[in-house]
């Protein structure tokens, strides 16, 4: 068992020997919950980025989801 500090801020460190353990380096995002018993459940969590499109990009993949002439004729064909 380890001995953690939590600062003023409400910053808890965990030691390294546990983030080595964990496999964590650097900085990393953690999902937090209360365990049953009271005490905190912590968990690595994996954060990726999110990619907003604008308006006028989403038109674009619109018009690129679109099938072509050949295509709806080999569908048509298929479909009878």
């Amino acid at each position: 068992m380890e001995l953690a500090k939590l600062s003023r801020k409400g910053q808890l460190s965990i030691p390294k020997r546990l983030l080595k353990a964990l496999g964590v380096e650097g900085e990393a995002y953690f999902l937090v919950e209360l365990a049953p018993e009271g005490g905190l459940l912590l968990r690595p969590a994996g954060v990726y980025p999110l990619e907003v499109y604008t308006e006028e990009r989403l038109q674009e993949l619109l018009a690129e989801d679109t099938l072509t002439e050949e295509e709806r004729a080999r569908l048509a064909a298929l479909a009878r």
